[in-house]
């Protein structure tokens, strides 16, 4: 595929309309302009905050995991400690960090957020950080990105800083029992399985390159 075929792949937006826009969420309702000319509408996408999700284990080669209620899904799942990126100044308007002027507002480091996230929903924390990867969250109707860091052992340093609307409780999983959740279902967050797996293949690489 060319350079030109490529870009004759790309839609153009004609117009927006902002259904919901506040500090959590700016959900769109948009016209494009397909490829061969027609329009079409309409198309939801939205924008939140970027976040992060960090694959964490204690000295012991036990990793952490949070159990928490799911609204999207209503249900309590397991999954990796994880949550967004914090604002660093003023009040902002939308999800995508602009006020009504248009000015831009600043997140804190997706690093900086891996290990306060880590701390505040488990208690514990890391001295040995490694960056996994960053994507897309949900690359079809978010422009929002996830942050994926793995945390080796991870000590004790205090309790939970939970938000007014978290309540979770910390569990200790070995790596048999986080490939049963995963195999069974039970494990259901998708970005947080391919985190494990990234983190699965980092400690791979890392032992063959000790060997």
């Amino acid at each position: 595929m060319t350079k030109k075929d490529r870009d004759d792949l790309a839609w153009e937006e004609v117009s927006t309309e902002h259904i919901i826009q506040d500090e959590w969420i700016d959900l769109r309702r948009s016209s494009y302009r397909l490829p061969d000319g027609t329009v079409f509408e309409p198309f939801y996408t939205y924008s939140r905050k970027d976040y992060v999700v960090i694959v964490a284990s204690d000295c012991d080669g036990n990793y952490l995991c949070v159990r928490q209620f799911r609204q999207g899904i209503g249900e309590v799942t397991t999954e990796f400690p994880a949550g967004g990126l914090e604002r660093l100044e003023g009040k902002v308007h939308n999800a995508c960090g602009e006020d009504a002027g248009g000015q831009s507002r600043h997140f804190e480091d997706a690093l900086a957020a891996a290990k306060r996230e880590l701390m505040e929903e488990t208690g514990y924390s890391s001295e040995e950080w490694t960056h996994l990867i960053t994507i897309p969250s949900h690359a079809t109707i978010a422009d929002n990105y996830a942050h994926v860091y793995m945390a080796k052992n991870c000590h004790k340093a205090g309790g939970q800083s939970l938000d007014e609307t978290e309540f979770i409780n910390v569990e200790l999983h070995t790596e048999g029992e986080i490939r049963e959740l995963i195999g069974s279902g039970r494990f259901q967050q998708a970005v947080h399985v391919m985190a494990w797996l990234l983190a699965q293949e980092a400690d791979q690489k890392g032992a063959a390159h000790e060997a």
